[in-house]
């Protein structure tokens, strides 16, 4: 684990990127606007853990930097759907889409139960390492 976490750490930031300061709390936020796409900020808040203030916080802060917009919901005015600016939407791609891919090719030998229990023990590491119970 401490092997892949420090490969994952040496991927450089885009150059088009790199002067937004982007901290790991941001990477988690962009990918799933990249990979599911646009979504509320509660949706977002769901799929992160973290309360829907925070990722209002992340949200604005992306927002200010051009890196996300927030536009109507065609459905219910009221609601803002985030997504990523269309101008960033390419370095952001180049950057996370290959771990998406490499997530992908050692998965894809699994069978759906065997990804279960990878997934499983994923997040029961990660409960242990922060001294939390596992759900």
């Amino acid at each position: 684990m401490p092997r892949m976490v420090g490969r994952v750490k040496k991927i450089p930031v885009p150059e088009a990127l790199q002067s937004f300061s982007l901290a790991p709390r941001h990477l988690s936020l962009l990918s799933y606007l990249l990979f599911d796409g646009p979504m509320t900020v509660n949706e977002l808040a769901a799929r992160l853990q973290i309360a829907p203030t925070t990722v209002s916080l992340l949200v604005g802060d992306l927002s200010r930097q051009g890196i996300l917009e927030r536009r109507e919901d065609e459905a219910d005015r009221r609601r803002r759907i985030i997504g990523i600016a269309a101008d960033q939407q390419p370095a952001i791609t180049s950057w996370l889409a290959p771990g998406a891919a490499a997530w992908r090719k050692a998965l894809a030998p699994l069978t759906p139960d065997q990804r279960q229990v990878f997934v499983d023990t994923l997040l029961a590491y990660e409960a242990a390492v922060s001294g939390e119970e596992p759900d």
